[in-house]
């Protein structure tokens, strides 16, 4: 299957899908603007099926891998929806207790994409956690639309509520060392973000293209931070100068990379803005920040 790059898109084009994905522009508002930019005799229709993810095509590690152990569980949430649900993964045959990870989903909750960053990490010798903030709506329904819509729906106080917890659970999780580590993406970049804030004694963040917290929350944060954004990502790149600002006068010890002529979303392989120069690099700095503040 040839993959396609975000090279073959216009950049308008690819706009308006950040507008669609984000929940700015309907997919109505998306076909109808679109159009000028479908090429070669395809239709609008045809474009958003091309920028839209194919979980296929991301697959690096399959669901049944016999060096993982993997399922779903739940946990308690009281300040939350009650009772949260994700993706437990973790080495099969461990050596010894290992750092755990906190994994966050864009804003389609969980779906097969990051479920399989779960996995990755699990191969990197972590415990990763992924849970569906969908879960109380009756989980990632298949469907992205669906899921988006669905997503509008959550009361974002519970929901944040829920993520708290799920880290709590990571810090006495039997096999874990006791030290917690977040990684998210997009809507869970800014998760990652907000953990931080909220979590004194949290081992490390790592938001990918994650929307800022305010200032009075950036002087909260203790855990070490590596941040990640996409270069032509105006949307959310162009707020981190001041949260740069806010960072250093906290004194947080913090990394941040810039990759130059990526779009938001880079390291998502499942769609054609995936970079695999950006997204390589930037997972190697990932693991190896992991490893650097989690390990015993």
């Amino acid at each position: 299957m040839t993959r396609q790059s975000a090279k073959d898109f216009h950049p308008e084009a690819l706009k308006l899908f950040d507008d669609y994905v984000h929940g700015k522009l309907s997919r109505r508002g998306f076909l109808e603007r679109a159009s000028q930019f479908a090429v070669a005799g395809a239709t609008a229709e045809g474009l958003l099926l091309a920028l839209s993810p194919n979980f296929a095509l991301g697959q690096q590690v399959p669901p049944g891998d016999a060096r993982l152990k993997a399922g779903f569980v739940e946990y308690p949430s009281p300040e939350g929806y009650g009772t949260l649900r994700g993706y437990l993964v973790r080495p099969a045959k461990p050596k010894g207790k290992l750092p755990t990870i906190l994994v966050v989903h864009e804003n389609r909750g969980l779906n097969p994409h990051i479920e399989d960053i779960a996995r990755r990490l699990a191969l990197d010798d972590f415990i990763a956690f992924a849970p569906d903030a969908l879960f109380p709506l009756g989980g990632y329904p298949g469907d992205e639309d669906k899921a988006r819509d669905l997503f509008g729906k959550l009361d974002q106080t519970k929901t944040h509520a829920d993520f708290i917890a799920a880290a709590q659970v990571l810090k006495t999780l039997p096999g874990g060392n006791g030290k917690v580590g977040v990684v998210g993406f997009c809507y869970g970049g800014g998760i990652a973000n907000f953990l931080a804030t909220r979590i004194p004694d949290l081992g490390a963040a790592v938001p990918f293209y994650g929307a800022q917290p305010s200032a009075e929350d950036a002087a909260r944060i203790k855990a070490p931070l590596l941040l990640h954004y996409a270069g032509n990502d105006q949307r959310i790149t162009a707020g981190w100068p001041a949260y740069e600002s806010e960072l250093k006068s906290a004194k947080v010890d913090y990394q941040a990379f810039i990759y130059p002529g990526v779009e938001h979303g880079f390291n998502n392989d499942t769609t054609p803005r995936y970079d695999p120069a950006a997204a390589t690099l930037a997972w190697q700095r990932t693991v190896e920040f992991f490893n650097k503040h989690l390990r015993t």
